[in-house]
C-alpha cells in the first residue's frame, strides 16, 4: 500500500517504520509541508491508497475534510475533533470512502476498555469509582483520549448519568498509563494499564489501514480490531 502519513511526532514516525517493516511505501508529511493544506490538494494525493492522522486536535478537521473530499479513506489517531463526528460520517458515506478512528489504535487498550465495560457493574453495588492517566511532559491535551474512552464506557455500561473523575498527571517520559479504581467499604479493585512503547498504538494504525483497504464506511477501531 501507498500510505501518507500526517505527522512527524514520535508515534507517526514509528509508523512509518512500522509501515515499511509490513512492507508498505510510507511517505511522512509535517506541519511545514502542510502549510494551509498543501500537501492535501487533490493533486498530490494521487496514488496513495490511505492517509493516517496523528497530528494535533486544531488541525484535524481540515485534514479529514480534504482527504475525504479527494475520495481517500483515512485511519485517524488524533483527538479533539469527536464533536464533529456526525459530520464526517455524513462526508465519509457521500464520498464512499472508509474512515476508521480511535483514541488508542492499541489492541492492550481495545482489551482493557472491554474489561472496564464489564468492572463497572461494581458501581452498581456501592462501589466508588476514579480514574487516573499519567502521559509525558509533552503531551497537550488533558485529560488524554483514552482516559475519557474509558470514562465513557464505564458511563454507558453502569447506566449512570454522571461521569467518573478523571485525574491527570505529565511527567518525565511516560508513554501511556491509565489506571480504573473502583472502591467500597469492603475493597478495592485496581485495573491498570501501562504502555511500555508507542509501538502497539502506531501498529494497530497500520494494520487498521489494511483492514480498510477495499472497504468502504464509518467505523471506530473499538468495533473492528477483533478482526485485524
Amino acid at each position: 500500500m501507498n500510505l501518507l502519513l500526517l505527522g512527524r511526532g514520535k508515534t507517526g514516525s514509528l509508523v512509518a517504520e512500522i509501515a515499511k517493516e509490513r512492507r508498505h511505501h510510507a511517505r511522512i508529511v509535517g506541519a511545514k509541508e502542510n502549510a494551509d493544506g498543501m500537501a492535501l490538494r487533490a493533486e498530490n494525493l494521487q496514488g496513495i491508497d490511505a492517509v493516517i492522522d496523528f497530528t494535533a486536535p486544531h488541525c484535524a478537521m481540515a485534514n479529514i475534510e480534504a482527504c475525504v473530499s479527494a475520495g481517500k479513506n483515512m485511519v485517524v489517531g488524533t483527538t479533539g475533533w469527536y464533536e464533529h463526528v456526525s459530520r464526517v460520517k455524513e462526508l465519509v458515506n457521500q464520498r464512499g470512502t472508509g474512515f476508521v478512528y480511535a483514541a488508542n489504535f492499541s489492541v492492550g487498550v481495545n482489551l482493557f476498555l472491554e474489561i472496564a465495560r464489564t468492572a463497572a457493574a461494581a458501581l452498581k453495588y456501592d462501589y466508588t469509582g476514579q480514574i487516573f492517566e499519567r502521559h509525558h511532559v509533552h503531551k497537550k491535551d488533558a485529560p488524554s483520549g483514552t482516559a475519557l474512552a474509558i470514562q465513557r464506557v464505564v458511563r454507558e455500561a453502569s447506566g449512570r448519568r454522571d461521569d467518573l473523575e478523571i485525574t491527570s498527571f505529565r511527567e518525565g517520559e511516560v508513554v501511556g498509563f491509565h489506571e480504573l479504581i473502583f472502591e467500597s467499604a469492603a475493597d478495592r479493585i485496581y485495573l491498570s494499564h501501562d504502555a511500555k512503547s508507542r509501538r502497539g498504538f502506531a501498529e494497530g494504525a497500520v494494520r487498521a489501514a489494511e483492514w480498510l483497504a477495499g472497504k468502504k464506511g464509518f467505523y471506530e477501531f473499538k468495533d473492528i480490531w477483533r478482526e485485524l
